[in-house]
Parts: C-alpha cells; sequence; structure tokens
C-alpha cells in the first residue's frame, strides 16, 4: 500500500468518541434526595448527586438508597465498574440511629431526648468507626478513583421561637449531628477520601430557622428532617463541586 492510499484508509476510520466519566453516588437517603423529591429507593433528580452529575458531564450510576446503613452501602459497591472515576459516598446516620433519635426527641422530654443522643453519641464514638472501615474496603476493593466523602448539616438553628423541637433538644442534636461529622472526617482522612463539610453552608437554613434548607416535620414523614430541593442546591452542591476534582473524559474505541 502506498502512502496516498495508507492516508485514505486512515481518512475513513472515525476518531475515537468522548465518553462521559463515570460517577458513581453512594450512600443514604441524604445523598439519595429525600425531603427533595419522591422516587424509586427515595432517589431524586433535584439531589446533588443528579446536579453535579449534570454541571460536570459526569454519567451518574446513582446508587445511593433512603434507609442505607454501612452494610447496605458496601453492597451498593457493586455498581463500582472499572470505568468508574469518581464515587461520592455519605453514610453513617442510619447506623447511629438516625430516625429512632428523632422520633424519640419529637415525642419525649428534654431528659429522653438526650438519653438517646447520649446511647447514640456512644454508638459513633465505640462502633461506627469500624463500620465505615468495612466501606472503605470494599470501595477500594473495586477502584482507586478519588473518593469523595460528603458529611451531614446541623439540622436546627438555635434559641428560641416556634419549633416542635425544645431550645435543648436541638442542641443535643446539634451536637450528636458535629459529633457524627467529626468521627467521618477522621474515617475519610484515614482513608486517603476527601471530606466535604456542608454544615458552613447550612448555616442559617436548619428547621426552625426563617428560611429552612432542612423539612421540618413533613407528609411523606420519610422527609422530616432531611434537605429540601434548596439544601441539595445551595448547601450540598456548591461544597461538592468546590472539594471534587476535575474528571477527565475518555475515549471509546473506536470500531469500523
Amino acid at each position: 500500500m502506498n502512502l496516498v492510499a495508507a492516508l485514505m484508509v486512515a481518512a475513513l476510520i472515525p476518531a475515537p468518541t468522548p465518553v462521559a466519566p463515570e460517577y458513581v453516588a453512594l450512600g443514604d437517603s441524604y445523598a439519595a434526595g429525600v425531603g427533595a423529591h419522591r422516587e424509586g429507593c427515595g432517589r431524586s433528580p433535584a439531589a446533588h448527586p443528579e446536579l453535579f452529575a449534570a454541571a460536570r458531564g459526569l454519567s451518574l450510576v446513582f446508587a445511593a438508597c433512603t434507609g442505607a446503613t454501612t452494610v447496605e452501602v458496601v453492597e451498593q459497591t457493586s455498581r463500582i465498574t472499572p470505568e468508574t472515576s469518581l464515587v461520592t459516598v455519605t453514610v453513617g446516620g442510619n447506623d447511629a440511629g438516625f430516625a429512632d433519635v428523632m422520633k424519640t426527641c419529637a415525642l419525649g422530654s428534654d431528659s429522653t431526648c438526650e438519653a438517646r443522643v447520649v446511647t447514640a453519641e456512644r454508638f459513633i464514638r465505640d462502633e461506627l468507626p469500624a463500620r465505615l472501615g468495612r466501606v472503605e474496603q470494599a470501595v477500594r476493593a473495586r477502584t482507586s478513583a478519588p473518593v469523595v466523602v460528603l458529611g451531614y448539616p446541623r439540622l436546627f438553628e438555635p434559641g428560641g421561637g416556634l419549633c416542635l423541637m425544645t431550645p435543648n433538644q436541638r442542641v443535643a442534636l446539634n451536637r450528636a449531628a458535629d459529633l457524627l461529622d467529626e468521627t467521618v472526617e477522621e474515617w475519610a482522612g484515614s482513608s486517603g477520601f476527601t471530606f466535604g463539610d456542608v454544615r458552613e453552608t447550612f448555616a442559617g437554613h436548619g428547621v426552625c430557622g426563617r428560611d429552612p434548607w432542612v423539612n421540618s416535620v413533613s407528609i411523606p414523614v420519610s422527609h422530616s428532617y432531611h434537605p429540601n430541593a434548596t439544601g441539595h442546591r445551595s448547601g450540598y452542591l456548591p461544597v461538592l463541586e468546590r472539594v471534587a476534582p476535575e474528571v477527565p473524559t475518555r475515549a471509546s474505541a473506536s470500531r469500523s
């Protein structure tokens, strides 16, 4: 084959097509978007993984599911593939008994609430780190891609004002949220993951505030005490955009 013929053949071979990087979102209802919309597994088109994938041009594998504990998040890692370029995860709240803590405080006295929060805090200190470690092992068994761990907001604005929770209950619940975030952040750092702290972006927008980004008691009840659509867009998304690395597109193999 002469040079001219070779060039003509090369010109007929299609160039590789850019493929959107694969992004896998793992986690519980705070990642799925419960409180922002209602869909299967609580996944919402208004959730921050959907918004982030659209903004970055990523192909989203949305594995997060309401009610997920570390056990279920380990199972979710089966959605990670060799093509995965980025993973995000939010986990730990359900292991610590988030739903039961909120129910106890909403229906009980300050002392009952405090006792239940203390029990949850003991679990967070003593048992949660080992459970989080199993999530790290499951993720790293499947990928070396960057992993971003997103935390939880403080749910309540402090002080007086008309609110289902008393000021003392709000203080106790926010204290537990801080401990949970600190524990998750320490785990993320020791695992080589990046931690995204959303407490600052949510500050001033908790339940009992004038402009809440977190639902109070809602219908359906499962949406209660979860970020609303504004919380995902203005609370979670800016943090994820700031801490997540840029992921280059990859080229698909051309076929003749």
